[in-house]
């Protein structure tokens, strides 16, 4: 298939070119020479353009998109996050509908489901976070629903995979933000990173991708997971220790970095920074809160199943 691809500079997107490139096509969306460059390194032919941007003519002659791009960082003006979390998702769908495109994989996230709870073995019947506080939840929400809603079937079919704590080799946030935190002594383990979780290695969100442009529903949400649940602090330590990095035990109550958190993002408004508080409300309670995920769905109607490990990711990576 020819596949136009958002998001092709970054983890997940150069990750499909890289997997996928060799039976597919990949024309990718770049704003700038740097991303460019990455993308090209991938495999991909990069196209100029941006979210909110794209043309139908662009898009003539794509069989998919795989749409990854998004803004996803924890701090920002609210009409970043609407403009190219929900505007560019919209005006993606409406220009791929135009140019004939069959099939639209968005790359949504189980973020899109949370304002500040405990998720215990959740599936996709569970209720979008429409009046979540945290500006990328509530974004992700508006904007995966404009997925599914803009299905027609034998037309135009969309599908929405969601991974949840993505990691694996080629990381440009996690290791390196770790690093940084635990170099600068900012780093703390919240309620003894004690909170359960389910993850997806970064191969296995690519082959819920690949399983996505040829199976499922359209109008369908997929949960893509390890299929295992293990804590934050196991899997935060493990990756720690693929990249030689010690961690410390310094720990504080999850109400406290809540709390933390809520005063310097106040502080923040007032004095009107640019500059991201050193701990959010969405991070502190991220971290906090159980999140584990059931992906029967998945499996029956996509037939998926997971290609690597816990176990075998972090020996990949520490290799």
């Amino acid at each position: 298939m020819k596949i136009f691809l958002t998001g092709g500079s970054g983890f997940v997107g150069g990750a499909v070119i890289s997997q996928l490139g060799g039976v597919h096509e990949f024309l990718c969306m770049s704003r700038s020479e740097a991303s460019d460059a990455k993308i090209k390194a991938f495999g991909g032919t990069p196209v100029r353009s941006a979210l909110g941007d794209v043309g139908e003519k662009l898009l003539e002659g794509i069989d998919a998109i795989v749409h990854s791009a998004a803004y996803v960082e924890s701090w920002g003006p609210w009409k970043t996050y609407w403009d190219l979390n929900v505007a560019g998702t919209r005006q993606l769908l409406t220009a791929a509908r135009a140019a004939g495109v069959k099939r639209f994989v968005h790359i949504g996230t189980e973020a899109c489901l949370f304002k500040g709870q405990d998720m215990r073995g959740i599936d996709e019947t569970y209720p979008y976070a429409l009046n979540s506080p945290y500006p990328y939840s509530r974004t992700k929400a508006y904007a995966e629903l404009a997925v599914l809603e803009a299905n027609e079937p034998g037309t135009f079919e969309t599908i929405s995979i969601r991974p949840r704590f993505i990691w694996g080799p080629g990381d440009q946030t996690m290791l390196p933000e770790l690093r940084k935190m635990v170099e600068s002594g900012g780093f703390m383990w919240i309620d003894g990173g004690r909170a359960k979780t389910s993850t997806v290695y970064i191969d296995n969100v690519v082959e819920g991708v690949r399983l996505a442009l040829e199976k499922g529903r359209g109008g369908e949400a997929y949960f893509i997971t390890d299929d295992e649940v293990t804590t934050m602090r196991k899997i935060i330590s493990g990756l720690a220790a693929t990249d030689g990095l010690a961690l410390p035990d310094k720990n504080v109550p999850a109400w406290v970095a809540g709390a933390l958190a809520f005063s310097l993002e106040k502080l923040a408004r007032l004095t009107g920074t640019a500059k991201a508080p050193m701990i959010t409300r969405f991070a502190a309670d991220i971290m906090s809160r159980e999140c584990t995920i059931d992906i029967s769905k998945a499996k029956s109607e996509l037939g998926y199943v997971p290609l690597v490990s816990i176990e075998e990711g972090l020996a990949r990576m520490t290799a």
